[in-house]
């Protein structure tokens, strides 16, 4: 790591990548991402663009394939929505877990709003779904994306909030926070409910993966800090739950809810011991006749008890969800939308106005505000719970329409709900994307109309 510091080209690489994280919002990178997947997906290059993404794998030996389900390879679609994602639904499931433990969701005061509003959102765009749905006279297959449109995108929601700056109340980042990880907890029971399929040998699979469950608990009750424990042990529920017919994602959650989130050494214990450990190093400094640059075993000795303590004092919980900050929001929910926005407008066969892109569309831009606004009013009305300070009700109205950016999860429903290449499947990409850019850009726009100027 020395090494690459001192080199010139890696230390211009590694400051490239930390100014373009700083200059870089993730909601305008995966929008940016959507766009050029939409151009490419009606160009010349869509026919490389659809081949891509059939590649299939294999990881194992001989008979034994990893990445399969029921005997057929994963192609490399699958790979990023089954595989690659459940380490998205994992860093969610850290989130979820911080918040619940000391976070937003640890107060039964602070949450239940925002709890409520979430509710709200996840209910209302399902029935106008089923009621546009209704009118125009849906099948039972196009009935099944009752769901997509419940989803608020964490990253692409908390993205357009952070382009008004400073202007926005901390009260108001944190209610939509709050009521994105309750949506996100939502879409997880979904998923795990809806969208599994049970098998004969469904409960052989899961009776393997409650074992490891249990060493999972056992590893967290004595804080093993491991992260290569929980990656293995997380890795096997993984494919268990795969072949189960339980959606992998979930494993993703579930194995995320047992990572200690308390530190195997107390931080007050460490400070301690560390101003003891550098009082005997600066001792031997003082004893030592002259600089050298070759360190005594005392000094060797402390300096790698520190070391060593210093990786104890956080926890496995924030460790791993700091490591993964940046590989969701940069790498992991990119490539997802490079994998699933790839929307063809063929005038044809699609129409915004009609069929199952006008029942997402209107889910989104209209039962997204009208469930948050509608019960976080009647919530504060009914003295359920208070008006956050800072907020006032044209607040909560931009707030309300910043919750239908759908986009990343609503994607990935779309996906569980609809056959792959279908016309039904690309009609609900096409409502998502729509969706969630004129949810963004009104919710935006009122919030920048309603917040005070900023004295800066």
């Amino acid at each position: 790591m020395e090494f690459v510091y001192r080199n010139k080209n890696f230390a211009k690489f590694f400051g490239f990548i930390d100014k373009f994280k700083a200059r870089t919002n993730p909601g305008v990178l995966l929008l940016f991402v959507a766009i050029v997947t939409m151009v490419i997906a009606n160009s010349p290059l869509r026919d490389w663009y659809e081949s891509l993404w059939k590649f299939d794998f294999f990881i194992g030996v001989e008979n034994f394939n990893l990445l399969s389900h029921h005997g057929e390879r994963f192609t490399l679609l699958q790979l990023v929505n089954d595989g690659i994602m459940a380490i998205f639904f994992f860093f969610v499931g850290l989130e979820i877990k911080r918040e619940v433990l000391v976070g937003e969701l640890s107060s039964f005061r602070q949450a239940i709003l925002p709890i409520i509003a979430a509710v709200g959102g996840m209910i209302m765009p399902v029935v106008l779904f089923f009621v546009v749905g209704k009118a125009q006279h849906f099948s039972p297959e196009e009935m099944k994306g009752l769901a997509i449109p419940m989803a608020t995108d964490i990253a692409f929601s908390l993205g357009v909030l952070g382009l008004l700056g400073k202007r926005v109340p901390a009260s108001l980042r944190i209610f939509l926070l709050t009521l994105a990880i309750a949506d996100d907890i939502g879409g997880i029971l979904v998923i795990a409910v809806f969208y599994s399929e049970f098998t004969a040998s469904s409960f052989l699979y899961l009776g393997f993966s409650l074992l490891l469950f249990a060493v999972l608990f056992v590893g967290n009750r004595l804080r093993v800090n491991n992260k290569l424990f929980y990656f293995i042990n997380g890795l096997a529920i993984w494919y268990l739950f795969l072949q189960a017919g339980i959606h992998p994602t979930i494993a993703g959650v579930l194995v995320a809810f047992t990572v200690p989130a308390r530190p195997y050494i107390d931080l007050k214990k460490f400070t301690d011991g560390l101003r003891q450990d550098l009082h005997v190093i600066e001792s031997t400094i003082r004893n030592q006749k002259e600089e050298s640059i070759v360190l005594t075993n005392t000094q060797v000795k402390y300096l790698t008890r520190i070391e060593a303590a210093s990786d104890h004092v956080v926890s496995p919980l924030q460790r791993l969800e700091d490591s993964l900050h940046d590989l969701v929001n940069y790498i992991i929910m990119p490539l997802f939308a490079f994998a699933n926005a790839g929307v063809v407008f063929d005038l044809s066969h699609i129409s915004l106005f009609s069929g199952v892109s006008l029942s997402v569309l209107v889910g989104l831009v209209l039962g997204k505000t009208i469930g948050i606004f509608l019960f976080t009013w009647m919530a504060i009305k009914l003295r359920i719970s208070r008006k956050p300070s800072g907020i006032n009700w044209s607040n909560l109205v931009g707030l309300s329409m910043l919750g239908g950016i759908g986009f990343t999860v609503a994607l990935f429903l779309a996906g569980l709900s609809y056959p792959l290449g279908s016309e039904i499947l690309n009609n609900a990409k096409l409502g998502i994307i729509t969706g969630s850019v004129i949810s963004g850009i009104l919710g935006f726009s009122l919030l920048n109309l309603t917040l005070k100027k900023s004295k800066d």
